[in-house]
This record gives structure tokens, C-alpha cells and sequence, in this order.
């Protein structure tokens, strides 16, 4: 059965509800569509790396190209002080990745579509940053709102700004991960609804242009899927690397 909305597949839905000295811990649509993602995660790795062999095979090599892609990505982003960091990175890495993927699937509900769950995972992070960054230099990181070389007379309002830019980057991060994801699957489902509508209305020849746009729209939200996590680890880093050195 088809959602009577494209944003109907969005919609968080209670599959169990469960409930636990008055706290809502039930079992929704969100939930499952994480544990997929999760069980699609460790299954992929699992079998890559069973039986590790000095010539790969297609899977394992496959995942140690994504690994050394991405520890070279966090390396040049964050440097080599970042890398400490890279099992926090490896698992928010694949986890985007393959909740974009498991979105794919007819009737999954896709996790990174949702506001709640990238905001929670940028919001995390920051704060998660800011953290390190006073752990790391005290009161110095502070420094990271002061532009060197700007002139004292403008330094009230480029502190308000930078600050103020500061606090956006969680707001930057999860809504380009979920605006893009939302945007995606709600023109996989107007099209999809077009070549249906056709097809129950006898006009099978008209009917293959609008399914043509279907697979090109998919082959382009598997490249997203991928670039999204991505931009997403590559924006962390930096953010990372300004903890590191909060000296503009």
C-alpha cells in the first residue's frame, strides 16, 4: 500500500508501545528503521572481515577502502591529533551511511530524515567539542570567538557573531543531513505515484518516463547517501580541528 502523502513516510508511528514508570520508551517505526541500519552496519563487517584474506575479496576489499578513506579524510580534516577520535567517527560515519541506505527500501522508515535524530547527533557532537576544546585550553578557547588582527573597536560584534555562528553549526549540520534526505524520498514518492497513477489508468507507454526518472532519482540518492555522511564527518572534523587550535 502506497502513503496517501509523500510526507506521510515520515511520520513517527508507535509499533509497541512501551512504557516504564511513566517514561514513553515504545517501540516506533524510527526505532526499527535504526535497528535495520544497525544490524545492515555490523552484517557488512561481519562477513568483510570473516576469514581476513592478503588478497580480498570484492567485500573486504570494499570496506578497507571505505576505512582508509575515511581515516585519511578525518587525518587531513582534523589531523593527526583527530585520529584518537576516529572510532567516534567510524561509527557516525556508517551509521548515517547505511540509515540513508535502508531509507531506500519500500516502507523503511529512514532515521536521518528526521530532525530529532540529527539534531541529537550534531547537537552531541558540539557540545562534545566544546568540551574538548576547554579541556584542552582552558579559558584560551575562548579565543576561537576573537579573530586575530581585528580592529578593538569591532571586536563587541565580531564576537556576537562568531559566537552566534558557533551555536548554528549544529543547527547547519542536522538540517542539511535531514532536508536533503526529506527532499529526496518525497520526489522518489511523487514520481513513483505518477508511474502507478499511469499504470492503473491503462497508460502503460507513458508510464516508463516517469519510472525512468524513479531509477535515475535512486541512482542519485545512493550517491547522496554516501556524500551526505560524508559532509556530515568532514564538518565534524573541522569543528573538531578548531578545538584543537582555537587560534583563528
Amino acid at each position: 500500500m502506497f502513503f496517501s502523502s509523500p510526507l506521510e513516510q515520515f511520520e513517527v508511528k508507535i509499533l509497541k508501545p512501551v512504557f516504564f514508570y511513566g517514561y514513553d520508551f515504545s517501540f516506533t517505526n524510527a526505532t526499527l528503521g535504526l535497528f535495520i541500519a544497525f544490524f545492515v552496519f555490523i552484517t557488512f563487517f561481519y562477513i568483510a572481515f570473516r576469514g581476513l584474506r592478503t588478497y580480498p575479496k570484492l567485500l573486504q576489499y570494499l570496506a578497507e577502502q571505505l576505512i582508509s578513506f575515511l581515516v585519511n579524510t578525518v587525518k587531513q580534516q582534523a589531523g593527526q591529533a583527530g585520529l584518537r577520535y576516529f572510532p567516534i567517527f567510524f561509527s557516525i560515519f556508517f551509521i548515517i551511511l547505511f540509515s540513508n541506505l535502508v531509507g531506500l527500501i519500500p516502507f523503511v522508515f529512514t532515521p536521518t530524515s528526521h530532525i530529532a535524530f540529527t539534531f541529537s547527533l550534531a547537537l552531541t557532537c558540539n557540545l562534545a567539542f566544546i568540551i574538548i576544546g576547554f579541556r584542552l585550553h582552558g579559558f584560551k578557547f575562548l579565543k576561537l570567538f576573537v579573530p586575530s588582527g581585528s580592529p578593538s573597536w569591532l571586536l563587541p560584534l565580531i564576537i556576537v557573531i562568531e559566537f552566534v555562528s558557533y551555536l548554528l553549526r549544529t543547527f547547519s549540520l542536522s538540517i542539511r543531513l535531514f532536508a536533503n534526505m526529506m527532499a529526496g524520498h518525497t520526489l522518489l514518492h511523487i514520481l513513483s505515484s505518477f508511474v502507478v497513477g499511469f499504470i492503473k489508468s491503462g497508460y502503460f507507454a507513458i508510464s516508463l518516463f516517469p519510472f525512468i526518472l524513479v531509477l535515475a532519482v535512486i541512482g542519485l540518492e545512493l550517491g547522496i547517501a554516501f556524500l551526505q555522511a560524508y559532509v556530515f564527518i568532514v564538518l565534524l572534523c573541522i569543528y573538531l580541528n578548531d578545538s584543537f587550535h582555537p587560534s583563528h
